[in-house]
């Protein structure tokens, strides 16, 4: 999935968010109404005074304990402002115009599906390995789409804590998590996130093994997501090529497949024995 994944099309730049830029705007002027730098106030809210510019700049999705640790700095009224600011943003900043209509099926999901056989599905990925995979992007992206894509996704992750009741399944092939994608710290970073995320109730995490014999999914990555109303509807990319689908039949040939490919692949408590085994090996 290329929005999720790595961002293949290069048409359409995403775009800088109106919200984001006032979020930021509204921190440096209750940042200023103190008396306080960047660099006096960031380490104040543990964070760096390069990561508080970026928010500033509106260039960074503000974390969510932000709002309660400048509470302590900039007093219980700031802290409100701030949070009535956090009101209006939106996790689809920095986002392609084109992948805009799947993120917003993902949002109101209430089961997501993902396989993925060329990079770890983007809501699974650590903050290392999402700035790998754009760094590696071509055309080249300037500094300033740079940090806009992964800040959209980082905010995009949050769907994972955000929607207990949703069910998140996410079929991965081993080989992607042998790779070694980065570098060894990198490796450890995905090692551990994946870890934890598989903790979480509606989390399933399924790592297909290096040798399968019998394996369905040789048509490539998918998704699938059911809607609230529970209509189901698929997604697929290829390069510069996205694709929405709805066509019942369609949809219904994809979650058989989706299905078969579950049974193929090792089962949740094998899964996260695998991961530490590989974890341990690094």
């Amino acid at each position: 999935m290329a929005a999720d994944n790595g961002g293949n099309n290069t048409t359409s730049e995403p775009e800088m968010s109106d919200s984001l830029k006032t979020f930021g705007a509204v921190l440096k002027a209750l940042r200023d109404e103190a008396g306080l730098t960047q660099e006096e106030f960031a380490p104040q809210v543990q964070y760096s005074a390069a990561y508080i510019a970026k928010i500033e700049q509106g260039r960074r999705f503000p974390p969510r304990d932000l709002i309660g640790r400048s509470e302590g700095v900039l007093g219980p009224t700031a802290a409100r402002v701030l949070a009535a600011a956090a009101r209006s943003l939106t996790r689809k900043a920095g986002l392609a115009s084109w992948f805009r209509q799947w993120a917003g099926i993902e949002e109101e999901a209430v089961s997501l599906y993902a396989y993925e056989s060329s990079v770890v599905p983007g809501l699974l990925q650590p903050e290392p390995y999402i700035r790998e995979i754009f760094e590696r992007r071509l055309p080249p992206l300037t500094e300033e789409q740079f940090e806009n894509q992964v800040a959209a996704r980082l905010a995009r992750q949050q769907l994972l804590t955000e929607r207990p009741n949703t069910t998140f399944s996410f079929i991965i092939e081993q080989a992607l998590l042998e790779r070694q994608f980065g570098g060894v710290d990198v490796t450890k970073a995905l090692y551990d996130h994946l870890l934890e995320q598989g903790c979480h109730r509606n989390v399933e995490i399924q790592v297909v093994p290096l040798r399968q014999e019998d394996h369905s999914g040789f048509e490539g990555p998918m998704y699938l997501a059911e809607t609230a109303d529970n209509r189901w509807v698929g997604y697929v990319e290829a390069h510069d090529a996205s694709m929405l689908i709805t066509d019942p039949k369609s949809v219904s040939a994809m979650l058989q497949r989706y299905g078969k490919m579950r049974s193929q692949a090792l089962g949740r408590q094998a899964t996260t024995s695998l991961i530490e085994q590989m974890r341990g090996a690094l």
